[in-house]
């Protein structure tokens, strides 16, 4: 069954095209990766499957569902989460009622309203054991902008599991990190998104080429490449689009 299809997808900002007739599918492949240079589309393409734009033209499937039209929390509904290039958390919360929020943003519990999220026995549990996978636990009463940026970071992965979603779109996840931040960050996502579909942009090729399981290129709006890794790597029109002239 297919988690997500695109067909020709296409967006216009006035006389500039963004996006230009852009399809594929996400079938069985867990780990996807958007590369591409700098104003190739990518940031517009998630916008435009997440529902914060919508398509001057095309369609959008999420489980088979036409989604192309529907704003961003009924595909939440549909098992969709998103993060952002900036990074976009309740700050003035614990790391703790993060997690449980959006837990609670998927349940009927939510309509609970005369009661602390923390009296919620089982979400507690829950949240507890996630930031405990992702070795957030010590720190689950700190409050957010207390959290180094590889930390917010990984909190942001947390609060796409913790609202029970099939896919997850990471908007440059790494962004900012250091070294030892980045391993740990693209480590954690190998291991315990193992039954998630990923589908994540990435600047930095090292990373993406050493997590991903499909490779997808954009340039000027166009999908250029899309394969393995091994695949893209050979691609003399990824070679053309990154370095601006054929190589031999």
């Amino acid at each position: 069954m297919e988690a997500l299809r695109v067909e020709n997808l296409i967006k216009d900002f006035g006389g500039l095209r963004a996006v230009n007739s852009i399809s594929f599918s996400v079938r069985e492949e867990k780990r996807i990766v958007i590369i591409g240079p700098n104003g190739a589309g990518k940031t517009t393409l998630f916008n435009l499957i997440s529902g914060n734009l919508f398509p001057s033209s095309g369609k959008i499937h999420l489980y088979s569902k036409e989604s192309t039209r529907l704003p961003p929390y009924e595909r939440a509904k549909l098992g969709l989460a998103r993060t952002y290039q900036v990074t976009n958390l309740f700050f003035s919360l614990s790391v703790l009622d993060n997690v449980l929020l959006a837990m609670l943003g998927q349940s009927d519990s939510k309509f609970t309203m005369i009661k602390k999220c923390s009296a919620l026995k089982g979400f507690l549990e829950e949240s507890e054991e996630l930031l405990a996978l992702w070795n957030l636990k010590e720190k689950q009463h700190h409050l957010v902008r207390q959290l180094s940026h590889g930390e917010q970071r990984r909190l942001e992965v947390i609060l796409g599991i913790a609202s029970k979603s099939k896919i997850l779109l990471l908007d440059e996840p790494t962004s900012g990190l250091g070294k030892d931040e980045t391993n740990l960050l693209i480590n954690s996502i190998r291991e315990h998104l193992k039954d998630i579909v990923v589908l994540m942009i990435e600047h930095d090729m090292q990373v993406a080429f050493s997590i991903a399981e499909r490779i997808i290129v954009l340039h000027h709006g166009q999908i250029i490449a899309d394969g393995s890794p091994d695949e893209v790597r050979m691609s003399p029109g990824v070679r053309e689009a990154y370095l601006g002239a054929s190589l031999p």
